[in-house]
């Protein structure tokens, strides 16, 4: 067996990884850039270009999303920033409660199924792998008391408007459902 180079291995990985990127669609990021941005974004960092207009300082960390109405109409446009510096001086530990509430996969679909329309715990406990009514109320209550539900009338939720992109956000920040 004929021991190879370290330079024809190394082309050999670039040959190879240049296969995986044009097999997934992705270009290799620029020195400096974060990973190739998501499709259907048309391929241009537009976030991070108009970020860097309206930034000083040490920069700043921006998320925004936009979610219509299945059929088109209105729906919810947000958009929530802060400058690096205050983030780096916060007490993050003062988010673990209102994180800690998504840490849950029932709480997640939960979520997820109060978002797509169950409005109410009858509704939620005749969908699979909720648990008990009483364990239903046990998540629904948690995810109320941080924020992430709000009760619109007796025994019916409903992700409030100003928390859906921030849970998006989140999800897509962890890998989105893949």
């Amino acid at each position: 067996m004929t021991e190879r180079t370290t330079e024809q291995r190394l082309d050999d990985l670039e040959t190879r990884v240049a296969e995986l990127e044009a097999r997934a669609g992705a270009e290799p990021p620029a020195d400096g850039e974060g990973g190739p941005a998501p499709t259907g974004f048309g391929g241009a960092l537009f976030a991070l270009d108009a970020l860097r207009e309206h930034t000083a300082g040490r920069g700043g960390v921006v998320f925004a999303g936009i979610v219509r109405e299945e059929d088109g109409g209105d729906g919810i446009e947000w958009q929530q920033g802060l400058p690096v510096e205050r983030l780096a001086g916060a007490d993050w530990s003062r988010g673990a409660a209102v994180l800690d509430a998504l840490g849950n996969p029932v709480r997640l679909n939960l979520l997820h199924a109060v978002w797509a329309g169950t409005e109410t715990v009858a509704g939620l406990a005749e969908l699979s792998d909720f648990g008990t009514t009483g364990q239903i109320y046990h998540h629904v209550n948690l995810l109320v008391a941080t924020g992430w539900l709000t009760s619109v009338r007796r025994g019916h939720y409903l992700v409030p408007p100003e928390r859906v992109v921030p849970l998006l956000a989140i999800l897509t920040a962890v890998g989105g459902t893949s």
